[in-house]
């Protein structure tokens, strides 16, 4: 054999080699190359919808009054954008937003339960009452483990309050998200105890969402950081510091929020009324609130926001009204109530005119 031939038939066996190497990461690639595509695809699709949901989704339905389009959009889509977590980064910022409004959903039927079995209780039905109340424990048991949820993505995101500095917040949705996750962890602490279960809400969220509100700017955000950390302060006992009053500072939060047409800081008020057993102020919150919605529009950018005030302040009308008559606020009359005093008409002497 000659050195011409003995090099063709080794460079024979050589491609013959890397034949078969080419059909072997051919078949790889139609083996397990599907599942890198899509992976790929799912990454990038996952990476647009947080995209798109951030900057257009959450912005307009801050923007709109209608909560119950709102619950719906929640808790249909809150799986399927979560879902995208397991392909990219945790959409965190997504998700605080997705189980405040979800958790706000079930804690809506929790209060229709709620009056469902004040009304069994006048009609001394005690078997419905119970039934109404039961149903209203596993409403907030629900309600308290989304809000959890939405405090837990909150601290990955920003960081726990507590172990961490305040963030540097990139643009005014990125704050209020922050704002929003505060108000998550207080919801879920005040649903597990509503519900008389244990959810595993860590005891002091209140103390801590108080201290982490003076990262925000109170001026800007409508008096509501201050309002919430008033909030606190009047709950939980030894949380006033020394020289402060609660209550001067909700109605200071008050004012402003009515100016801003943002009114969460009567909702604030209204609940620390409540825990004080302060009926005469509860009541003086929900006229302000009534008066303040009809001379005064919501903000276009957060009209959400306002709407949801109005609706909890609704349910503490509805709630005393229950209690009191049997049936809740009368259609387009928030900010009366069953023993107001009718106001005095003037009667003319109809002898002068003779």
């Amino acid at each position: 054999m000659t050195a011409l031939q003995g090099f063709v038939q080794r460079s024979g066996r050589g491609f013959a080699r890397l034949r078969g190497v080419a059909a072997s990461v051919a078949v790889s690639l139609a083996l397990g190359g599907c599942g890198v595509v899509n992976n790929m695809i799912y990454k990038t699709t996952g990476d647009v919808m947080q995209g798109f949901a951030k900057s257009h989704t959450v912005p307009y339905l801050l923007e709109s009054q209608d909560l119950a389009m709102g619950c719906a959009m929640s808790q249909a889509t809150a799986p399927l954008l979560m879902s995208f977590g397991r392909v990219t980064s945790e959409p965190d910022q997504l998700a605080v937003m997705l189980y405040l409004t979800s958790g706000a959903c079930i804690e809506e039927q929790a209060r229709e339960y709620e009056l469902q079995g004040l009304a069994q209780l006048r009609a001394m039905s005690a078997e419905g009452a119970e039934d109404a109340m039961i149903r209203q424990k596993r409403a907030y048991a629900l309600a308290s483990e989304r809000y959890f949820k939405g405090w837990q993505h909150h601290n990955a995101f920003y960081g726990k309050p507590d172990e961490s500095e305040c963030p540097d917040f990139d643009e005014d949705l990125d704050e209020f998200v922050y704002f929003a996750g505060l108000l998550t962890g207080l919801q879920a602490l005040n649903a597990e105890i509503q519900s008389t279960s244990s959810i595993g809400v860590p005891k002091n969220v209140g103390s801590t969402v108080a201290r982490a509100t003076s990262c925000l700017e109170n001026d800007k955000w409508w008096g509501a950081p201050m309002a919430l950390r008033a909030t606190v302060w009047a709950m939980i006992p030894g949380a006033l510091p020394q020289g402060e009053d609660a209550f001067h500072r909700l109605e200071i939060a008050d004012r402003q929020g009515e100016q801003a047409g943002v009114r969460i800081s009567h909702v604030f008020h209204a609940m620390a009324a409540m825990n004080r057993g302060d009926t005469e102020r509860l009541r003086g919150i929900i006229r302000s609130h009534a008066e303040s919605i009809k001379e005064t529009p919501s903000n276009d950018q957060w009209r959400m926001v306002d709407a949801m005030a109005t609706q909890l302040i609704v349910a503490m009308s509805d709630r005393m009204w229950m209690e009191n008559t049997g049936h809740r606020t009368p259609f387009g009359q928030l900010g009366t109530f069953w023993d107001d005093q009718p106001e005095a008409t003037e009667v003319m002497d109809l002898d002068d005119l003779l």
